[in-house]
């Protein structure tokens, strides 16, 4: 498959990227050959094949969900670094 500009610029816009007019070409070139080489995975027989899920055979132990002691707000709170009387006190995550 082959990439011209007004996909690369779709593409580019997508994935928020920016690059000026001499990487363009460039870019074609890499996506058109990576894009050749995904399609010849398409010629690979998979009739009996399962799909893959997971690359692990390993299976997750569980526990079982059991309601236990809590902590009280007071033993929670007495050991934060910066806290008010009810809260934790963090730093502002967004301006």
């Amino acid at each position: 498959m082959k990439i011209d500009k007004d996909l690369l610029n779709k593409i580019a816009h997508l994935a928020r990227l920016e690059f000026d007019e001499n990487t363009a070409e460039e870019m074609m070139k890499d996506m058109s050959e990576i894009l050749t080489w995904v399609e010849k995975l398409n010629e690979l027989d998979t009739d009996g094949v399962d799909p893959l899920t997971t690359m692990s055979h390993e299976v997750n132990v569980l526990r079982e969900d059991r309601v236990g002691p809590h902590l009280s707000r007071e033993k929670a709170l007495k050991n934060a670094p910066n806290k008010d009387s009810e809260y934790f006190r963090v730093p502002k995550v967004l301006e």
